[in-house]
């Protein structure tokens, strides 16, 4: 019997404006700061079609999603997580 896993949810602002549910799937510490690892929930279902890595600004027991914009800081912040795996 497979077990049901609950995610927490997040909602983002995708480059059209829609806005789109994601689901933490992992989260990790790089250089001092928090990240989380999310997938898009499409009908109630995570999907596996990529992921993508937040950084967490920690807010008390909340946190806030933030979209990495520089690319060579993103591409290391993804080396570093799989290297993680």
């Amino acid at each position: 019997m497979e077990e049901e896993k609950e995610y927490v949810i997040f909602t983002v602002t995708a480059s059209d404006g829609s806005q789109v549910a994601m689901a933490i799937v992992d989260e990790f510490d790089f250089e001092n700061k928090h990240y989380i690892v999310s997938a898009r929930v499409i009908d109630d279902t995570i999907s596996d079609e990529g992921q993508y890595i937040y950084r967490a600004k920690i807010t008390g027991d909340d946190f806030v999603p933030e979209k990495i914009t520089n690319m060579v800081d993103y591409e290391r912040i993804v080396k570093a997580y799989m290297e993680m795996e």
